[in-house]
């Protein structure tokens, strides 16, 4: 699948293209995780949640395909005087690095293709601590648009939802996004979960659990 992303980074070394500012996700997760927590982001790209995950005392671990996006990444954490752990791979080869309070990606897993997200997400229940969180933005295929002939395999509207389905939700929500990152303003539909396990979910891959997301308006 094609993620133009990788070279977006390398050709603008000295801008960071999504800012350097952190996602209102990550802030408002920064209530629900305690201080020395240990992180995974997931599709860090040019670091900024990273960063300021390292900045409020957690342990963090930031993985992107993108050398020279975490190139940059590596120049903010050292311009905030914080560390992150840095890995230059695909999420469909994570290493063993025993478990985490909370597992995050913000707009990186749909790029992965769906026939493999069933082998990540379980992959990604094993790194997880007893009571940790996952937290997620994903696009979905209420709105398609193709930025710079990136290639995405959109999730369908409440998938995300249903593959937590025998997690705890702490939020759900589904809407749109604006963007204007190719030069033209335009908006990318989105489902955001952030969850829990309370217990332990033999069945997260089960759309038969009992969290059903709520229908959009």
């Amino acid at each position: 699948m094609r993620n133009p992303w990788a070279l977006e980074y390398s050709r603008n070394p000295d801008r960071f293209i999504w800012g350097t500012a952190p996602s209102r996700l990550a802030r408002d997760l920064a209530a629900l995780v305690p201080a020395g927590a240990r992180v995974l982001d997931l599709g860090c790209g040019e670091g900024r949640d990273s960063v300021y995950f390292a900045s409020r005392g957690y342990d963090v671990t930031g993985l992107d395909v993108s050398a020279a996006g975490l190139e940059k990444a590596e120049r903010l954490a050292n311009e905030r005087g914080v560390t992150v752990r840095w890995l230059c791979r695909s999420m469909l080869d994570l290493p063993v690095l025993g478990r985490f309070d909370l597992v995050y990606s913000c707009g990186s897993i749909h790029h992965v293709p769906r026939d493999d997200r069933p082998q990540l997400f379980r992959r990604l229940r094993t790194l997880s601590r007893r009571g940790g969180i996952h937290a997620h933005i994903v696009f979905t295929d209420v709105v398609k648009y193709a930025e710079k002939e990136e290639e995405i395999d959109y999730f369908a509207p409440g998938e995300l939802g249903r593959i937590y389905a025998a997690w705890l939700a702490i939020r759900y929500e589904e809407g749109l996004i604006g963007c204007s990152q190719d030069g033209m303003r335009h908006c990318h539909s989105i489902e955001q979960l952030v969850a829990s396990i309370t217990w332990d979910p033999v069945r997260i891959l089960s759309p038969a659990a009992g969290y059903v997301p709520p229908a959009r308006a």
